[in-house]
C-alpha cells in the first residue's frame, strides 16, 4: 500500500508542474493574493506553508503574533506580516486577556474591512471560536472574501470528551459558509460530510507535511544523551508535545513502569507542557514518577519547548511514542520523522496508516499499557533499533516523499486559483483539486 501511495503522489507532482509558477517574476504582481489567519498559533504549519506559498508566485499577509514573528518573514516580496496579536502569554491578569482580545478583534475587523486579497484562508481560529465561527465568518462573507479553512481537527471537543450543542452549531455554521476546506485524513472528510453536511465537491484531503521549522543543526545522539545527562547504551523513549487528556501518556508511564522493572537499562524522556484541563491528572502521574525522576531513569522537563530546543530531545531518543487515546493527525510524528526518529503509534485514528511496520515503527493497542510494553521490548529487539544509525536517512526520506510541503502547496494554490476563477490556472486546478485527494486512498 504505501509504495502505490508513494507512486500516486509522484504521479500528481509530475502532472501539475505545468501552470503553477515556481515564484513570482520580481517585476510583477502575483495573481494569487491571499490572507493567512492563524490564531497566532502553530508554527511549524504556518511557517512551512507561507515559505511554500510565496515560492508557487503567492502574494501574501499574514495575520500573526509573537510567536509567529520568524526572521524570515520579514523583508520578503509579496510578503506582508502583520503581527496584530502581539504576545499571547498566558501570565497576564483575566482584564489583561480580555482587553488584549478585544483589541485584537478590533484590529483584525478594521483590517478585513481594507484588505485587498480576496482569499481567507483560516488556518486556526481563535480562542473565541464561536465568535470567528460564527460572526466573523459570516463578516468576511459580507465583504465578498472567499473563505478557505484548513481544518486539523473537525470537532476537537468531542475528541477531548467535553462537545456541546452549541460547539457543533458554530462547527456547522463555519463549515458550511466556507468556500474550501483542507483536511488531512479521507476520515476526516467523511466525518464533514456525514456529521455536518458538507458537501465532497468542496473538501480537498492533503497529507499533513513535514515539519520544516525546527532547527537541525546535526546535534550528536551522544551530545544530547550528555547535556540530559543519559548514558549512551540506555535505550531511550520520547513522549514529546503539550501533555493533555487525549495524549495518553498515563499508559506509557505504566508501559515504561513494566519494561524498566524487568530491565534497568530503559530511559524515558517526558518533554512538554502540562495544559490547563489535565493538571489533576497530571499531578497523579507525576506523583508516581517521582521515584523514577529523581534515580535519572526518566529525564522530566514538564515545561513549553521552544523550537531551538526540540532538536536536543529527539536526538538523544531510539524511538518516539505517541500513546494517544484519539487523535485526528499528529504533528508530532512528522516532527518525528524529520529528525529520523522510528515512531510508535497507538491503533487509534490513522495513525498507522502512516507506520511502515518495522520499517519506521510499530502499531500497539490504544489505552493498553501492557500491549504497549511489549511493543517497545519489541521494538528494541528488532533490526530496527540495532541498524538504526543505517536507517535514520531513509525515515526521513519517505517522510519528505510522502508529506512533501510542495504538494501541499501547490493543491493549495489550485484551490485558490479555482476560487479566483483565473483562467490560466483553471484546467490545472481541476485535475489538482481531484488529484490530491489520491495521495491519502489505499488502493487496496
Amino acid at each position: 500500500m504505501k509504495q502505490n501511495l508513494q507512486v500516486r503522489e509522484n504521479d500528481l507532482e509530475d502532472r501539475t508542474l505545468e501552470g503553477l509558477p515556481k515564484s513570482a517574476p520580481s517585476d510583477t504582481t502575483p495573481e494569487i493574493a491571499a490572507v493567512l489567519l492563524t490564531g497566532g498559533i502553530d508554527r511549524p504549519y504556518v511557517f512551512g506553508l507561507v515559505t511554500e506559498l510565496l515560492s508557487k508566485g503567492a502574494a501574501l499577509d499574514v495575520i500573526g503574533s509573537d510567536s509567529l514573528d520568524f526572521p524570515e518573514f520579514h523583508h520578503r516580496p509579496w510578503l506582508n506580516f502583520l503581527n496584530l496579536q502581539g504576545s499571547q502569554s498566558p501570565d497576564v491578569s483575566l482584564v489583561r486577556k480580555v482587553f488584549r482580545l478585544a483589541r485584537y478583534y478590533a484590529k483584525l475587523i478594521r483590517y478585513a474591512v481594507s484588505a485587498k486579497p480576496r482569499i481567507f484562508h483560516i488556518l486556526w481560529n481563535n480562542k473565541f471560536e464561536a465568535f470567528d465561527r460564527t460572526f466573523l465568518t459570516i463578516f468576511y462573507k459580507l465583504l465578498g472574501k472567499k473563505i478557505i479553512l484548513t481544518v486539523h481537527n473537525v470537532n476537537s471537543r468531542r475528541r477531548d470528551a467535553n462537545d456541546s450543542h452549541l460547539n457543533r452549531l458554530t462547527l456547522r455554521v463555519q463549515y458550511l459558509l466556507a468556500d474550501h476546506i483542507f483536511v488531512h485524513t479521507l476520515g476526516m472528510k467523511t466525518e464533514l460530510g456525514e456529521e455536518f453536511g458538507v458537501q465532497e465537491s468542496r473538501i480537498t484531503v492533503m497529507p499533513f507535511p513535514i515539519n520544516n521549522a525546527v532547527p537541525n543543526s546535526g546535534l550528536s545522539k551522544s551530545e544530547a544523551r550528555r547535556r540530559l545527562g543519559i548514558q549512551d547504551d540506555r535505550k531511550t523513549i520520547l513522549f514529546f508535545g503539550r501533555i493533555t487528556r487525549y495524549k495518553g501518556l498515563e499508559y506509557l508511564v505504566a508501559a515504561f513502569q513494566e519494561v524498566v522493572a524487568r530491565r534497568d537499562e530503559f530511559r524515558l524522556i517526558i518533554a512538554g507542557r502540562p495544559e490547563n484541563d489535565f493538571q489533576e491528572s497530571w499531578r497523579a502521574i507525576r506523583n508516581g514518577i517521582q521515584e523514577h525522576v529523581s534515580s535519572g531513569r526518566i529525564v522530566l522537563k514538564a515545561d513549553h519547548i521552544p523550537d531551538e530546543e526540540t532538536e536536543l530531545y529527539f536526538q538523544a531518543a531510539d524511538v518516539l511514542v505517541l500513546p494517544y487515546k484519539q487523535i485526528y493527525q499528529s504533528g508530532v510524528l512528522f516532527l518525528g520523522y524529520s529528525f529520523g526518529l522510528p515512531v510508535l503509534v497507538a491503533d487509534v485514528g490513522t495513525l498507522k496508516e502512516e507506520i511502515d511496520e518495522g520499517k519506521t515503527g510499530f502499531v500497539f493497542k490504544t489505552e493498553d499499557p501492557v500491549d504497549l510494553a511489549t511493543t517497545i521490548e519489541r521494538y528494541f529487539a528488532s533490526d530496527l533499533f540495532s541498524t538504526l544509525n543505517a536507517r535514520r536517512q531513509g525515515i526521513k526520506d519517505i517522510a519528505t516523499a510522502r508529506h512533501s510541503w510542495d504538494v501541499v502547496g501547490r493543491a493549495t494554490m489550485s484551490v485558490y486559483a479555482n476560487l479566483l476563477q483565473l483562467p490560466a490556472y483553471r484546467e490545472v486546478s481541476n485535475r489538482e483539486g481531484a488529484n490530491a485527494q489520491l495521495i491519502m486512498k489505499d488502493p487496496s
